[in-house]
């Protein structure tokens, strides 16, 4: 099966002349390392193939970078790989000349270990992303009502944020006053016994 990519020649062959040897260094020592990994083009730039993703590499108007995919799975016994994202896509930050690079048996060793990680299947774990929650504001004529009926008020301060806007939402939603008033009334007999909002359609 193939491992090289003519468009990698391509993409060595238009970037800067500081950057020629630096990617072709890179290429060589990638391949040095796992002679089964492919290479192909994703994203615009150079990445290596084995199993997944391995490492990456690019070049830019005045640098270089080259990094792993899985970095932070990554052992990283010389304490070499670092978050560059605000400088360098990599994690071996901004390499403008081959002198910028760990040596080769280490960047090797890295290599060899990031391609293990896809023989074994580990997988990156997704980043979960904390959506901000809009604070729950409690009107005051419905904070009154239920100042004045001690269950209702303890049932609906234990209640969660969704269940606590479910209510609120519900009365604000009122397109006249006497209907908003009905549901306020409503509310708190039902918070007084402990149900939420949709509560005759919840299971028994």
């Amino acid at each position: 099966m193939e491992t090289f990519d003519d468009r990698f020649d391509v993409y060595i062959g238009k970037s800067a002349d500081f950057a020629k040897p630096i990617l072709n260094h890179i290429r060589n020592i990638v391949h040095q390392a796992c002679p089964d990994i492919k290479e192909t083009i994703k994203w615009g730039f150079p990445n290596f193939d084995y199993k997944g993703i391995v490492c990456n590499m690019a070049s830019f108007k005045n640098h270089c970078s080259f990094g792993f995919w899985k970095s932070s799975l990554l052992h990283d016994p010389h304490n070499l790989l670092k978050d560059n994202v605000k400088n360098a896509m990599g994690q071996f930050g901004r390499i403008t000349s081959i002198a910028d690079l760990p040596p080769d048996e280490i960047i090797i060793e890295y290599i060899k270990n990031a391609v293990q990680l896809n023989e074994d299947g580990v997988k990156v774990k997704p980043k979960r992303v904390e959506t901000p929650k809009t604070p729950i504001e409690t009107p005051p004529y419905f904070t009154k009502a239920l100042s004045e009926n001690s269950e209702a008020k303890t049932y609906f301060e234990s209640m969660s944020n969704s269940h606590k806007r479910e209510y609120l939402e519900w009365i604000k939603e009122a397109k006249t006053e006497e209907t908003r008033l009905k549901r306020m009334a409503t509310s708190i007999e039902w918070l007084s016994e402990g149900k939420s909002l949709n509560w005759k359609y919840q299971k028994k």
